[in-house]
């Protein structure tokens, strides 16, 4: 049986093979796992990063793009290694947003 993720083999259409520009924010997602799994810190695996991303329901995993489920992915590990909590994230979350909207 396969799950909602696993394309392999199905038809989808022809491959675009183009370049785009990285958005700033999907740069900072690269950057961020690649110090989470540096040798040195050692906080993110590559086998936790796909099951926290195969996690997802059909309907968010298809919302999202392939950095937003990267970060979704990386949050969720960091919360079961117990790196963060989730009241922790859910602060900082709402910190940034404040800040983006200019309140205090």
């Amino acid at each position: 049986m396969r799950s909602h993720h696993d394309m392999g083999g199905l038809p989808a259409g022809p491959v675009k093979r183009t370049e785009h520009d990285y958005a700033l924010w999907e740069k900072r997602v690269d950057a961020l796992m690649m110090l989470l799994s540096s040798p040195q810190r050692q906080l993110l695996k590559v086998d936790e990063l796909r099951r926290n991303i195969e996690a997802l329901g059909p309907q968010a995993y298809d919302a999202m793009g392939y950095y937003e489920r990267w970060m979704h992915a990386i949050c969720q590990t960091l919360i079961q290694r117990g790196v963060i909590t989730i009241d922790e994230l859910g602060r900082k979350m709402e910190e940034v947003a404040a800040a983006r909207r200019g309140a205090p």
